[in-house]
């Protein structure tokens, strides 16, 4: 299904130290073609890898993995 990014919230960085196999998820806002807007959770380092910002089309498959368009 295809939606609009509205926005990335990224955790709040503070100086304490993380595990080493901690993953940082941002919450990502994304609204479908009615204008629904959800929340999911996806890593800070997919959205990176994978180039999705604020204003970006992506697709999210039958098995939440998230493209974009």
């Amino acid at each position: 299904m295809e939606y609009i990014v509205k926005r990335i919230l990224e955790p709040p960085y503070g100086c304490e130290e993380r595990p080493d196999d901690y993953v940082a998820m941002d919450k990502v806002i994304i609204a479908d073609s009615e204008g629904q807007e959800t929340t999911i959770d996806v890593a800070d380092d997919e959205l990176y890898q994978k180039d999705i910002n604020e204003g970006d089309q992506i697709d999210i498959d039958q098995n939440g993995i998230i493209a974009r368009l």
